[in-house]
C-alpha cells in the first residue's frame, strides 16, 4: 500500500516499527493475529501504555467490484476475501490504529469505524446514504486500477454521494494496485486528477486469497506492515484537517 504523501508530517513517520510502537501495537493483537473489536470493545492498555483515543467514522463508497470489502477487510487483519460477493446492506468495522506525535510523548490511538455498503442497497433504499454519511468525518471514494471507468467516475461518484454544504473529508483510494499487467489507470492520470481535484490518493495492493504476500502467510505484525501507510495516512489527514478547522496550524493548500 502506499499513502499521499503530506509535505510535513505531524507524526513520527514508521512509529509502530520502534520497540514502543511495537508495545502499544500488542494492544490490537492476541496471539500473534489482529484482534477483532466488536463497536462496543476497545484495546486495553496497561497504566504504563498511556494514550489518548481519536474516534472518526469512515464512509466506503465505490462502484460494485472495485475492493470495498476486502479494502477494510485488509485493514482490519481480517481474511481477505478471494472472490467478490456484492455487500448485502451496511457492514461496519472498527480499527484501532495507535500513532506517536511529534510534539508529544503520550500515543493517539485511532478509533476508525468504516462504513461499507454495496451500491445495490444504496440505490434501493433511500435511507441507507443518509444513515452512512451521518456523523461521518471522511468518505473513502474508491476506484480499481484495472477499471478505467470506475475511475473516470470519481468526479460523479463524489458529486451524488456529498452536497456541497457537507464539510467531510475526502479522500480517493485507488485498489488492486497489485495487478499492474491489467492496470488501466496511469500515475499521469493520478498526477492530473490530484492537480485537478487537490485531493489525497491512496494506491493498495489487493492481495489474491487469505492474506498472502509472495506465496506465504501473513502474522498479525506482517499484516500490519502491509496495512500501515494507509491507517497512517488517514490519521495524518484526518488530524490535520481537525487542526486546520480548530486554527491551531496552517492549512498546506
Amino acid at each position: 500500500m502506499a499513502a499521499f504523501p503530506k509535505p510535513e508530517s505531524w507524526m513520527v513517520p514508521d512509529w509502530h516499527q520502534s520497540s514502543e510502537g511495537k508495545e502499544y501495537l500488542g494492544c490490537i493483537l492476541r496471539r500473534k493475529k489482529r484482534k477483532f473489536f466488536g463497536q462496543i470493545e476497545r484495546p486495553v492498555l496497561s497504566p504504563q501504555l498511556p494514550a489518548d483515543i481519536a474516534s472518526y467514522k469512515i464512509f466506503v463508497c465505490g462502484k460494485s467490484g472495485v475492493g470495498k470489502t476486502a479494502l477494510v477487510a485488509k485493514l482490519a487483519g481480517l481474511e481477505v476475501p478471494s472472490m467478490h460477493h456484492e455487500t448485502t446492506g451496511i457492514q461496519t468495522t472498527c480499527v484501532y490504529w495507535p500513532v506517536r506525535p511529534r510534539d508529544s510523548d503520550r500515543p493517539v490511538i485511532f478509533r476508525f469505524q468504516f462504513w461499507d455498503c454495496g451500491e445495490p442497497a444504496l440505490k434501493k433504499f433511500d435511507h441507507v446514504l443518509p444513515d452512512c454519511k451521518e456523523k461521518a468525518d471522511a468518505v473513502l471514494f474508491l476506484f480499481s486500477f484495472t477499471d478505467r471507468s470506475s475511475f473516470e467516475d470519481v468526479p460523479a461518484l463524489m458529486s451524488r454521494t456529498l452536497g456541497q454544504d457537507e464539510d467531510l473529508a475526502r479522500i480517493v483510494v485507488g485498489t488492486k494496485l497489485d495487478q499492474y499487467m491489467h492496470a488501466d489507470v496511469t500515475e499521469q492520470d493520478l498526477l492530473e486528477f490530484q492537480r485537478t481535484w487537490r485531493l489525497p490518493v491512496m494506491r493498495v495492493r489487493n492481495v489474491n486469497g487469505p492474506r498472502l504476500v509472495d506465496g506465504r502467510s501473513l502474522d498479525g505484525r506482517a499484516a500490519i506492515a502491509e496495512s500501515a501507510p494507509v491507517l497512517n495516512g488517514l490519521a495524518e489527514h484526518l488530524w490535520h484537517r481537525d487542526c486546520v478547522a480548530a486554527g491551531l496550524t496552517v492549512s498546506a493548500e
